[in-house]
């Protein structure tokens, strides 16, 4: 169990660093597209597979977040993921409240109502609409 909350708090701080490394000067503008879109997600208050379905709800947390995480961790260079982790280590100390994205939050929402409308439109001539 201590290992399952090690990695999570891990996660957590790697997020935090890719939010830091999304908004540092010296970051590639790929990089920092990349990172921001996983902070986008990661601090979403909307998952793209909501958590109240039995298993598929946690998998986005469990395998596609730490991914992301990963590719991005790849594309920043080394010394700025370096000054981004000190950084975000700081702000965790300080206890600051975690960040909200509602920008990641209206994306997720307009691809689940992309969705909706598509299946409508697929599925409505077999139902009569």
């Amino acid at each position: 169990m201590s290992r399952i909350r090690e990695w999570a708090s891990r996660l957590k701080r790697e997020t935090a660093t890719m939010w830091f490394c999304a908004r540092h000067p010296r970051t590639p503008l790929a990089a920092k597209l990349f990172a921001a879109a996983v902070v986008l997600y990661a601090f979403s208050p909307i998952d793209l597979i909501p958590d109240f379905i039995p298993v598929l709800g946690y998998l986005d947390d469990l395998v596609l977040l730490p991914i992301g995480v990963w590719l991005a961790l790849k594309l920043v260079p080394p010394d700025v993921i370096e000054e981004c982790r000190q950084e975000a280590a700081r702000w965790m100390e300080d206890k600051r409240p975690r960040p909200r994205s509602y920008a990641g939050a209206a994306i997720i929402l307009a691809l689940w109502l992309g969705a909706l409308w598509l299946a409508w439109r697929w599925t409505g001539p077999w139902f009569g609409f």
